[in-house]
């Protein structure tokens, strides 16, 4: 077992993000229900240089340019920087064993982040609370975190298996 280089961890946090949104979408296909629209995310965050850190509702505020990119971008980061962060935490043998219980426990536990941050930031309140329906948003955004955590592990596998 030889330790994971930064090139290895930013693939398998790449590639656990694509996994989480593939996983998303059919998942979105089969109940009808529409996840997170990435631009809002763009949108947020576009207007932090200009001291707005949090809004009613996102959706109302005035878009930016480029906000879309920003989004998605800053998605795709925030999976290399969950990846990094579970390779510090745990050490890089997380990535070299066959028991995915760290990954998902893991992916579990990011969703901590959008729930005291992103979600706030949104107007939709702290953990999701202002929104019609906060456990079934909650519900929804544990399982988009808990497939973040399969994504982790399954790229892990591949990393290794190609190093």
């Amino acid at each position: 077992m030889s330790e994971l280089d930064w090139v290895q961890v930013a693939a398998i946090g790449l590639m656990a993000t694509v996994i989480m949104d593939v996983i998303g979408a059919a998942r979105g296909r089969l109940t009808g229900q529409k996840g997170l629209d990435y631009r809002f995310v763009g949108r947020w965050l576009g207007h932090m240089p200009h001291g707005q850190f949090r809004h009613e509702a996102i959706a109302r505020a005035a878009p930016i340019g480029g906000e879309w990119l920003l989004g998605w971008g800053v998605h795709y980061a925030t999976g290399i920087v969950f990846a990094a962060a579970l390779t510090w935490i745990a050490g890089a043998g997380w990535a070299y064993t066959a028991n995915p219980s760290v990954a998902l426990g893991f992916g579990l536990c990011t969703v901590v982040v959008p729930f005291l941050t992103l979600q706030p930031g949104l107007g939709l309140g702290i953990a999701a609370a202002n929104t019609p329906r906060p456990w079934q948003t909650r519900w929804r955004s544990c399982l988009t975190h808990l497939s973040f955590g399969l994504g982790l592990y399954l790229a892990a596998q591949v990393v290794v298996a190609l190093s």
